[in-house]
């Protein structure tokens, strides 16, 4: 094995090491989403877990379902998103912002 390779390896290496170290963090990383002017709540963590939703008083005065429905769908797939950009934010501290190969 020539040296070069052996250089890419303990790289590589180095790099799994990282991301695992990350993947275990991203689970006490937390970003909120909030969606009707913040009648709706949503937290979600680095692991794209949602931890919890909140609903405002307001909303159960109105007794609207469909605008409910609308609302927790709405917060759930904001805080997933700012969760996967906080995944990816991490993610190129470790690569340098180096593309990975299949979206990883």
């Amino acid at each position: 094995m020539s040296k070069q390779l052996g250089q890419l390896l303990s790289q590589a290496k180095k790099m799994q090491e990282k991301f695992q170290r990350m993947q275990d963090e991203m689970a006490d990383k937390t970003v909120e989403a909030q969606s009707g002017g913040g009648m709706v709540t949503c937290v979600v963590n680095g692991k794209q877990e949602v931890l919890s939703v909140k609903i405002a008083d307001e909303i159960w005065e109105e007794r609207d379902k469909e605008l409910l429905e609308d609302l927790l769908v709405a917060a759930v797939n904001e805080g997933l998103t700012k969760s996967k950009d906080m995944l990816q934010d991490e993610m190129s501290k470790i690569t340098g912002g180096m593309q990975l190969p299949f979206n990883l």
